[in-house]
C-alpha cells in the first residue's frame, strides 16, 4: 500500500495518508487544515542475503548486552537472532522468554505441578 508522510509547514505536525493515486489527490493536514505539506522520504529496508545475515551474526557486537547468567538478556539475544536469521519462535517461546525473566527477577525458580522432581535419564 502507498502511505506516504507529510509534514505541516503551518502546525508542524506529521501525518501519513494512504494514497491511491498521488498525481490526483492533494493531501490537507489532518489538524489545521492547511495544503501547505511537505512529502517527508520514509526509512525503508532492503533484505540481506543469507551471507550478509550469517556475517552479521559473527560479528562480536552481536552479543553486546548479554548477559548468560541473566534469562531475560539471553531471551532478549535468542529474539534478536531469531528476527536477523527471518525464524519467528512463536508465541510459545515468547510467553517461556518472560516467564524466565519475571522468575529471574523475583528471585524464584519455575515451580514444579509435583513438587519436587527427580532429574530425568531420559534424552
Amino acid at each position: 500500500m502507498p502511505i506516504y508522510e507529510y509534514s505541516c509547514r503551518k502546525c508542524n505536525r506529521k501525518m501519513s495518508f494512504l494514497v491511491l493515486k498521488p498525481a490526483s489527490q492533494q493531501p490537507v493536514c489532518k489538524f489545521c487544515r492547511s495544503h501547505d505539506l511537505e512529502q517527508l522520504y520514509s526509512r525503508f529496508s532492503s533484505p540481506k542475503s543469507e551471507d550478509q545475515r550469517l556475517d552479521s551474526l559473527a560479528d562480536p557486537a552481536s552479543l553486546s548486552g548479554l548477559d548468560e547468567n541473566d534469562p531475560a538478556s539471553v531471551a532478549r539475544w535468542m529474539k534478536k537472532m531469531g528476527k536477523e536469521m527471518g525464524e519467528d519462535m512463536g508465541e510459545d517461546f515468547d510467553q517461556i522468554a518472560e516467564e524466565a525473566a519475571q522468575e529471574a527477577a523475583s528471585g524464584n525458580p519455575g515451580d514444579d505441578e509435583s513438587g519436587s522432581a527427580p532429574p530425568s535419564d531420559d534424552l
